[in-house]
């Protein structure tokens, strides 16, 4: 921390190209959090992103019972599914 900017500028440049930092220095490794975007989670949500233009269209022309509808299953089911829903993985059995 006592280093000014510039020295530590000149520590960067004295680094050789072929050496490693220790492990400490090193960025964590990503891990896998089993999220995986498939075909079923774009078909949901192009499903529930016409579900909500159709619910704004039909707000707009004075729907009170098909709107509401269409907004509700759009922000609470067909989004939200398709950000939940995962593939089925084959020959884990899990």
């Amino acid at each position: 921390m006592g280093e000014s900017t510039a020295d530590q500028g000149e520590n960067m440049a004295e680094r050789k190209p072929g050496t490693t930092r220790p492990k400490s220095l090193r960025k964590p490794a990503e891990t896998d959090l089993g999220f995986s975007w498939g075909g079923v989670n774009s078909l949901l949500l192009g499903l529930g992103l016409a579900a909500l233009v159709a619910g704004y269209l039909a707000l707009s022309k004075g729907s009170t019972t098909l709107a509401p509808l269409l907004l509700v299953a759009g922000y609470c089911g067909l989004i939200p599914a398709s950000l939940l829903v995962r593939a089925r993985s084959r020959g884990t059995g899990e």
